[in-house]
């Protein structure tokens, strides 16, 4: 499993994550930034647990990201 975790305040909204992978990421209507679909919110943090089926498209996220807002990690459960 991978953990992603998102630090959206400092997202810009460019939306490489969004077409890196696009069935885990959104960009807002409300403020244009991106939203990690399915994700839980813990003090302005956002992260998800997922398979490692995903692994190589939200590397490709977190690598095409301006400001480096997108953490992926191994999890160990």
């Amino acid at each position: 499993m991978i953990r992603i975790i998102h630090f959206r305040e400092k997202c810009v909204g460019c939306n490489a994550c969004v077409e890196a992978a696009p069935f885990r990421w959104r960009i807002s209507r409300k403020d244009g930034k991106s939203i990690l679909i399915n994700s839980v919110e813990k003090k302005q943090v956002f992260s998800l647990l997922t398979g490692d089926d995903e692994l190589s498209a939200n590397i490709l996220a977190a690598n095409n990201c301006p400001v480096k807002v997108i953490k992926i990690e191994k999890f160990q459960p």
